[in-house]
């Protein structure tokens, strides 16, 4: 598995050098040249992927991916010589995030979304900025130890998910007669499992974690342990835009060399969120090879 994320990893960093220096507006194409012409640039954003992409309690989105985001907007001003650029907000889900990207309605997609190589048939990926993967989420209490003794039972997903693929695979593959319930977003997913309407949620881990952690009873529900696939995040955008792709990998080589990409990290992860809560997420030594491989100097 390692293997294959440093493959992922490969596959998403573009070998294009970073774009010009002097950038005047005949020589700029594809999402600078947009941006240009446009006067902003337009952010994609989740409202409940906590901590990644979600609305804080003022209703603005927030979390680890938009601060990432808002990295690489600081990185497109220098380039473009211009701090007027416009940060515009739009909502997308499991289902639109990618059409959106591609019918240039989102330039950045700004959540937690799994960069594999399908997708990479329709966008392109920044850096991995976080590895997760899917495990299932059960109310305490529960018979389940396992996800084979959720066999016969109910489990929600939510829709167009790479856990949605994850569990209809092992549930193909094992004979396990699971009835996958597919819901529109994670609040939604996570309802269904505080409610009783299904016996589990298959979800990414790190998700699963906060959404427990930010609910009004969060020692009501274990995750189990087995995982089900993996899966690592990256920032979607349009494919095809060499010089684009190189400003969003220069932005990420600059977080890593400085340690902010790490700062982040603990910011959302191990520290309150806007909420009190504390996730108390480690990195993954996996995570930490993936930020020293970008250039943050090892300890």
């Amino acid at each position: 598995m390692w293997t294959v994320l440093l493959a992922c990893l490969s596959a998403v960093f573009v070998t294009t050098s970073h774009a010009q220096d002097a950038v005047g507006v005949e020589k700029l194409t594809g999402t600078l040249a947009k941006i240009r012409s446009t006067g902003s640039v337009t952010i994609g954003y989740r409202d409940a992927s906590i901590p990644f992409s979600y609305l804080g309690p003022g209703r603005q989105p927030i979390g680890y991916s938009i601060d990432l985001c808002l990295a690489v907007v600081d990185e497109i001003k220098a380039e473009l010589g211009t701090d007027a650029i416009n940060v515009k907000y739009f909502p997308v889900n499991s289902q639109t995030r990618i059409p959106l990207v591609v019918d240039g309605t989102v330039d950045l997609e700004c959540g937690s979304t799994t960069n594999n190589l399908e997708r990479q048939k329709q966008v392109a990926f920044s850096p991995i900025f976080f590895v997760s993967g899917t495990k299932l989420m059960i109310k305490r209490g529960a018979k389940f130890r396992s996800y084979r003794d959720l066999k016969e039972h109910t489990v929600a997903v939510t829709e167009g998910t790479t856990n949605e693929a994850a569990i209809k695979a092992v549930n193909a593959r094992e004979g396990l007669g699971i009835k996958v319930v597919e819901f529109r977003d994670h609040d939604q997913s996570f309802s269904a499992l505080a409610s009783g309407k299904v016996d589990a949620w298959a979800g990414d881990d790190a998700l699963l974690y906060a959404q427990a952690a930010e609910s009004k009873n969060p020692g009501d529900f274990v995750v189990l342990g087995d995982y089900l696939s993996y899966d690592p995040y990256g920032i979607m955008f349009r494919k095809n835009d060499p010089a684009f792709a190189g400003l969003v990998k220069h932005t990420f080589e600059k977080l890593a060399e400085s340690r902010e990409l790490a700062r982040l990290y603990e910011q959302w992860f191990q520290r309150r969120l806007p909420s009190g809560r504390t996730l108390g997420i480690a990195m993954s030594p996996q995570l930490a090879s993936i930020f020293e491989s970008m250039g943050q100097p090892t300890e």
